[in-house]
């Protein structure tokens, strides 16, 4: 779950650490992890989890020893250069200038630009999710809400009344996330963090316990999915584990560094867990026709209207911290060129641009799944997995590296660099012309 955060040190890079999603009837399932309380909870889907859950276990492993990598070499970057704490653009500057190569040593600032920018694509592509999130929950609970029952066994057939369109729905909450966005004091942040922990957590008990009941015959389910689906796979699942820019910081605000190792691991374990299990699970209860997000599959009963409204004020809450990763790295570069008496103006003008930017590209790409496997190919591919073997290459080659080493480390990079290629050319693809046809990704049909 989203950390309480203290107020970081300038430049600190606090990470949503959301998921990822589907679109429609064809999409997949989404897990629930212990990034953003938000993301985490849409279904990773067929695509995910016919593939297999080793699929996922892999990455997610490959994931965690790149965060490692980033840890190690940032230990070893503070003691040569006698510094108390490097974030993940100082640690890639840094260690660009330990290159034999003059070239790039007198373009390492280059390494600390990289990051912000992908930090930011990031951020703001889990902020486009939250948009599409919000608006599809709360169309279907008003839909449904003529059929809403106390009964939550009966499989009836809810009878929907149409509302407006779901781009109509983020339009409505743009204001009040502009509005949200204007808080700028992460003690004041944190307070929301905790609310949607909570929630989050009360949501996910709920969801476990309705999933696991009568689960039906899995034999009839397809075991693997078509291959054309794993660039697609690969990119929700890098999106999912993509928490290597909140590791640093966390680290630096920790009473006892030493301990971290064992605290990076143990959670990830945790985390992992969560989205294999709620994924898997999920998807042999709802089968391959099971909607972008989990909660969207849940029965129009009260109870699991309730989880979807309160999985929707977590989002809602969340959002400001994953835009104030992106608005503490862009907002300081912008106001450096204006007047000091105008730094307030253009403070809330960027953010509310900023804010209205995801909310237009949430209503041009309103399919969950889309979104975040381009942005888990796009940039979550370069932070996770590209980023930090190069690093540890990098930092560590001038100093006498294992061949095993290097190799171990080429063949992440290549992978992730495979992924992003792949991954965001599916992306595009499945997004101008979906192979399935037109799909709805606004269908309120529920699972009762």
């Amino acid at each position: 779950m989203v950390p309480d955060l203290d107020p970081p040190t300038k430049r600190q890079h606090w990470h949503r650490t959301p998921g990822a999603a589907t679109g429609s009837e064809e999409c997949r399932p989404l897990g629930k992890g212990f990034r953003n309380p938000c993301i985490e909870s849409y279904a990773l889907g067929p695509s995910v989890y016919q593939l297999g859950p080793l699929s996922l276990l892999v990455i997610g492993i490959v994931a965690v020893h790149c965060m490692g990598i980033l840890v190690k070499c940032a230990h070893h970057l503070c003691r040569r250069l006698n510094k108390p704490f490097l974030d993940y653009g100082d640690t890639v500057m840094y260690g660009l200038e330990c290159n034999p190569s003059a070239w790039v040593r007198s373009h390492s600032h280059w390494g600390r630009r990289i990051v912000d920018f992908f930090l930011i694509v990031t951020q703001l592509g889990f902020c486009c999710v939250y948009f599409v999130f919000l608006a599809d929950n709360f169309k279907q609970v008003i839909e449904a809400a003529n059929g809403t029952t106390t009964n939550c066994h009966n499989n009836e057939t809810v009878v929907l009344v149409p509302t407006m369109d779901s781009r109509l729905y983020m339009l409505v909450f743009l204001p009040f996330l502009v509005l949200l966005t204007f808080i700028r004091n992460l003690r004041i942040l944190s307070i929301f963090s905790l609310l949607a922990n909570v929630s989050m957590l009360v949501s996910l008990v709920t969801i476990y316990q309705f999933i696991v009941q009568s689960i039906p015959d899995p034999s009839h389910l397809p075991l693997v999915a078509p291959w054309k689906t794993y660039p697609l796979f690969f990119g929700t699942a890098i999106f999912a584990f993509e928490g290597i820019g909140v590791v640093l910081p966390l680290e630096n605000k920790m009473k006892d560094s030493q301990k971290f190792p064992f605290i990076l691991y143990f959670g990830m374990a945790i985390v992992t867990a969560l989205y294999i299990s709620l994924g898997s699970l999920g998807y042999l209860q709802f089968g391959a026709s099971i909607k972008g997000s989990i909660t969207l599959n849940l029965p129009n009963c009260w109870l699991y209207q309730s989880v979807k409204l309160l999985y929707s004020i977590g989002i809602f809450f969340t959002y400001a911290l994953q835009f104030y990763v992106a608005a503490e790295i862009v907002i300081p570069i912008i106001e450096s060129r204006v007047p000091e008496r105008c730094k307030m103006v253009v403070d809330l003008c960027v953010r509310t641009a900023m804010v209205c930017i995801t909310c237009v590209l949430a209503i041009l790409i309103p399919r969950l799944d889309l979104v975040i496997s381009l942005v888990g190919s796009v940039s979550s591919s370069a932070l996770a997995l590209i980023i930090p073997p190069l690093l540890e290459v990098t930092t560590y080659y001038g100093e006498g590296m294992s061949p095993l080493t290097i190799i171990k480390d080429a063949l992440i990079s290549i992978l992730g660099f495979v992924g992003f290629v792949v991954g965001t050319y599916e992306s595009l693809c499945e997004l101008i012309q979906p192979s399935h046809g037109e799909i709805s990704t606004n269908s309120t049909s529920a699972f009762l």
